[in-house]
C-alpha cells in the first residue's frame, strides 16, 4: 500500500456520477482541492450502505472545510445514480471496475469469501492533495463510523 507523503499517479479516467449527472473524467480532474477517496466493494451491501450514509450524513461538513469527497467502487454509473437517490448522497461516486485507483495506491490485495480467492481493492480512505500527494490514509474503515474517524484524521494532521 502507498504512503503517507508519496504520490499516486493520477494519470487515469473514471466515470463518475456527480449532480445526478454522468461523466468521464481525468482522476487529476477530481483534485481541485484536498480530496477524500473512500473505497468501498459495492453499492446496496450491508457494509458499504453503512459507510456511504455515514458520509453522506456529514458531506455538507466536508465540503465547508474545504474538501472534495469521492467514494468509489466497481459499480456502475448507472447503479450509482440509483444508490445515490436512494441514500441521499450529494458527493462524487466513481466507477472503477478495472481498479485503477487501487492500482495507483497499491491497494490490490488476494480476497477469499467462500473459498473463493480473488483480487480486489481494500477497504480504505485516502487524503490527497492537489498534486495527488497522499496526505493521510485509513487503511481499515468504522463503516458505521466512516465520517468521524475522517474528521478525526483531518483535525489531526
Amino acid at each position: 500500500m502507498i504512503e503517507t507523503g508519496e504520490k499516486i499517479d493520477t494519470n487515469f479516467k473514471l466515470d463518475i456520477v456527480k449532480d445526478g449527472e454522468e461523466q468521464k473524467v481525468s482522476f487529476d480532474e477530481l483534485l481541485d482541492r484536498p480530496t477524500i477517496v473512500s473505497v468501498y466493494m459495492r453499492n446496496n451491501t450491508s457494509g458499504c450502505d453503512k459507510q456511504n450514509k455515514s458520509l453522506a450524513e456529514h458531506a455538507d461538513w466536508f465540503d465547508e472545510h474545504g474538501y472534495n469527497l469521492v467514494a468509489i467502487s466497481k459499480d456502475t454509473c448507472g447503479s450509482h445514480k440509483n444508490y445515490a437517490e436512494k441514500l441521499g448522497i450529494n458527493y462524487i461516486l466513481a466507477s472503477d471496475p478495472a481498479y485503477k485507483f487501487a492500482e495507483a495506491t497499491d491497494s490490490v490485495v488476494e480476497k477469499n469469501m467462500f473459498g473463493n480467492k480473488y483480487n480486489a481493492p481494500t477497504r480504505s480512505a485516502y487524503l490527497l492533495d492537489t498534486d495527488g500527494t497522499v496526505k493521510a490514509i485509513i487503511e481499515k474503515i468504522n463503516t458505521k463510523d466512516h465520517a468521524s474517524e475522517l474528521k478525526s484524521m483531518i483535525e489531526n494532521l
